[in-house]
């Protein structure tokens, strides 16, 4: 009975550290920008559309 408890312990101390970790990747957020702009990964703004 101890060692289930110790290892639940653990699991329960562990999973917000790992949740967190799992959300500070920042590449799957999502960006919107005006109409008229758009996202720019370089300067990492909306910037003005380049007509073509």
């Amino acid at each position: 009975m101890t060692i289930r408890t110790t290892i639940l312990a653990l699991a329960l101390a562990t999973a917000p550290a790992l949740s967190f970790a799992m959300c500070a990747d920042r590449e799957h957020q999502a960006q919107s920008c005006a109409p008229g702009t758009v996202w720019d990964t370089n300067s990492q703004s909306c910037e003005p559309q380049a007509n073509s």
